[in-house]
């Protein structure tokens, strides 16, 4: 083991660059994922007769395949239909469709995790479908699927070294450069990448865990307590 060359300035640049590309692909998939996965959410949701059950089949059929295959076919498969996306085009996309379709279902729960009352309610108090969804539902169902979500996102910056298959200049692409050089430098790289995506991973798993405690604290707390106008009243 050879600590000292790989851990040298030219190597480090070289996965930093490779990190750089991680976060970014990273970045994108989780913004244009969480929107679509939004809106399957929404739509599966909203029980419209057609498009609903055609974006189950959907969904249902993309979260039941292997993401490594979704990579590989858009990268190798869409090229025989003159659809070419290029190495970081294919790597985002296949992410952000594997990763819409979770997300869908994490969203069509939250939606559904609201007490059908409080939307009865608005409903006849006048309010329309939309400004119930944007005013009651969503609201609070963002609060309650926000841990989750992020879980799903730590899922989605790892499962980025698997676009290492189609050369993707990502951390783990650029440590197999690296230790490819000197059989030496195997250890020592796959430790500081481990090092890399555990400390990434784990402050967002902190995060997570931080929202999701101060859910349970905000929920047990408007399960309990009564608003003093109400406890005025009671006592009356």
């Amino acid at each position: 083991m050879d600590f000292a060359g790989a851990y040298s300035a030219g190597n480090l640049a070289y996965l930093f660059q490779g990190l750089l590309m991680t976060l970014f692909v990273a970045f994108l998939a989780i913004i244009l994922s969480f929107l679509i996965g939004g809106f399957l959410g929404i739509i599966r949701y909203a029980k419209i007769p057609v498009a609903s059950k055609v974006t189950a089949i959907a969904v249902e059929t993309i979260r039941n395949l292997p993401l490594l295959l979704i990579i590989f076919f858009i990268h190798l498969a869409l090229p025989e239909f003159n659809i070419r996306l290029g190495i970081i085009g294919s790597a985002i996309t296949g992410l952000t469709i594997f990763e819409a379709a979770m997300l869908s279902e994490i969203i069509r729960s939250g939606l559904n995790s609201i007490e059908k009352g409080q939307i009865e309610a608005a409903r006849s108090s006048g309010m329309t479908w939309v400004q119930t969804m944007q005013h009651i539902i969503l609201p609070q169902a963002l609060r309650r699927m926000v841990p989750p979500i992020v879980s799903q996102f730590i899922s989605l910056l790892k499962d980025t070294s698997l676009a290492t298959v189609i050369m993707l200049p990502e951390l783990m692409h650029n440590g197999q450069g690296v230790y490819a050089k000197n059989v030496n430098y195997v250890i020592p790289i796959y430790l500081l990448l481990a090092l890399i995506y555990f400390v990434i991973n784990f402050s967002l798993s902190l995060v997570a865990k931080r929202l999701e405690t101060r859910e349970r604290k905000n929920t047990k707390t408007t399960g309990k307590v009564l608003p003093a106008k109400d406890k005025a009243a009671m006592q009356g």
